[in-house]
């Protein structure tokens, strides 16, 4: 069996009211993909070193969330929230007719799958979470500064008053990026995120701007205190659920573990893996070890055709890779 090929995609662009959800069909194109959904500020090029590790069987339907990429910006006066990401989902499924959906998510990606589960877990068979489980908890800070933040967009757009963004060198985008990803991501793998994501400056020739929304930074995103989280996770009752976290990231913490508990609590089809030295974008930066893990946990829960594969002797879905643990009383056991 082989592996899908970066290069073997099919552009799509999905109708929505305000206007298009631009994405990647990467592989099999007849049969109903997983849907990929990438983190806050970043875009579907971010899964671009999983996708060429994944089996060839497959179809991954990869979108950029609206704001980001080359997804149609929301219009004037309206806030980008959660919420509304979180509907992402269902438009799609709607969009090509499909009753299930098999979810890979990052960060904010991996937040509205868990979210998404929790509202309607009889359309969802398997998700795949990187680095991520509950959103962070809200900061007054924040909400305040979000608050003024978006006033100030409306007032500008109102008067048409937008200057362009601040403009980069080629050379200085990858360590502009990789700074405001508080170095998760490195200067050498930016490249993944900076294709779509960047418009040639009009004052500028020699220089970039990021083109996504700039209201997306100001975003409003849910607050999950743990009682309504191990409700939502109570939701999602025996799903396949397979979560990577990265050991230097910050993103899945203790207030995770009574919901991850819930989770994996007489569920066989619950995995969870820690990387060792992985930041929030393991799957860019340890794309193998990532792949190592998902691959065998998609070809068991979402197995090719009888028709394009044939059954060997060994099985290694059963093998327990490096970094393998249960949770038992809400604590991680190495096994």
């Amino acid at each position: 069996m082989g592996t899908l090929s970066l290069s073997d995609f099919q552009a799509v662009k999905i109708p929505v009211p305000w206007g298009h959800i631009s994405g990647r069909w990467y592989g099999n194109r007849k049969e109903r993909p997983i849907l990929a959904i990438h983190g806050w500020l970043d875009n579907l090029g971010t899964f671009d070193r999983l996708i060429p590790l994944l089996p060839d069987y497959l179809g991954v339907l990869c979108i950029d969330l609206p704001g980001h990429g080359r997804s149609s910006h929301f219009q004037p006066g309206v806030y980008y929230s959660i919420y509304e990401y979180v509907f992402i989902i269902p438009l799609v499924m709607k969009e090509y007719g499909w009753s299930k959906v098999s979810l890979i998510g990052h960060s904010l990606g991996g937040v509205l799958s868990f979210i998404y589960a929790s509202l309607a877990p009889h359309t969802v068979d398997m998700i795949v979470s990187l680095d991520i489980l509950l959103p962070l908890k809200n900061d007054i800070d924040y909400m305040s500064l979000s608050i003024e933040k978006q006033l100030v967009n409306v007032e500008r757009q109102k008067l048409g008053n937008y200057s362009e963004p601040p403009s980069y060198t080629r050379t200085q985008l990858g360590k502009v990026l990789a700074k405001g990803s508080f170095n998760s991501v490195s200067p050498e793998l930016a490249k993944h995120l900076l294709h779509r994501q960047l418009t040639k400056s009009k004052l500028y020739p020699e220089r970039f701007y990021f083109s996504r929304d700039i209201r997306v930074k100001h975003y409003h995103y849910i607050d999950i205190d743990d009682g309504l989280a191990a409700e939502m996770a109570r939701r999602i009752i025996k799903k396949p659920y397979l979560i990577i976290k990265g050991s230097l990231s910050p993103y899945i913490s203790a207030r995770c573990n009574e919901s991850i508990s819930i989770l994996a609590k007489d569920n066989p089809h619950f995995e969870f893996y820690e990387v060792e030295n992985g930041t929030h974008h393991i799957h860019l930066h340890a794309a193998e070890e990532c792949a190592s893990y998902i691959v065998p946990f998609i070809q068991h829960h979402r197995p090719p055709a009888l028709t394009s594969w044939t059954v060997t002797g060994k099985d290694d879905r059963l093998r327990k890779p490096r970094g393998f643990f249960t949770w038992t009383n809400k604590k991680r056991s190495k096994l």
